[in-house]
């Protein structure tokens, strides 16, 4: 089971992703309680092991400035979230020799992995990083690398798993102790859940 940890803001956080097992770590760098900036990211970037994928969220910003961020910080991936991205704007992108991630919800938008050239899906609540739980049983049958999100929990995880057998998980409200600020102990129980 994949699994990325995201809205992470510090070393620690990173560290407790990382040690606890995380095969992705995730850098908001638009308007968010967990946003930060890029310089920032590229400090937190230059701490994660080879192993671990570095994914950089994206919402409303301009592909140019995307692609300059990614530059700059060296992100293993770009996430490109919401209606607001094309498929031309995934093409953009898909000359940096790093992983492109689409994340939507299921409201309209292609449900297919690959549908705007990306390597990875996620697929979330209809309100993204507001942690509600919604209805995944629509998405029992979705193949390929996609992941689920949206009111995950160390609680939940394993009914969602159970419910629609995605291919990996995608966490950051649901390892809150605040909005914005990790909880290292749920980070730890949720990956144990998640891979049990």
């Amino acid at each position: 089971m994949f699994v990325k940890i995201c809205g992470l803001r510090t070393e620690a956080d990173v560290e407790c992703a990382v040690t606890a097992g995380a095969d992705a770590v995730g850098f908001v760098l638009t308007a968010s309680p967990r946003q930060i900036t890029a310089e920032e990211t590229a400090r937190l970037v230059s701490l994660v092991p080879p192993e671990v994928l570095t994914v950089g969220v994206f919402l409303g910003m301009p592909v140019a400035e995307v692609r300059d961020v990614a530059v700059k910080t060296g992100l293993g991936a770009v996430q490109l979230h919401g209606r607001g991205y094309t498929a031309d704007d995934f093409g953009a992108l898909a000359g940096l020799g790093i992983r492109l991630v689409r994340a939507t919800s299921t409201d309209g938008e292609p449900v297919e992995v690959g549908a705007f050239g990306e390597d990875m899906l996620i697929l979330d609540s209809p309100r993204a990083g507001s942690g509600e739980q919604w209805s995944w049983s629509a998405l029992r049958g979705q193949t390929g690398r996609w992941l689920l999100a949206g009111g995950l929990r160390p609680d939940t995880v394993s009914e969602a798993v159970e419910a629609v057998r995605p291919w990996g998980l995608d966490v950051s409200s649901g390892v809150e102790s605040t909005r914005g600020t990790k909880d290292h102990g749920l980070i730890r129980e949720f990956l144990a859940a998640a891979r049990s």
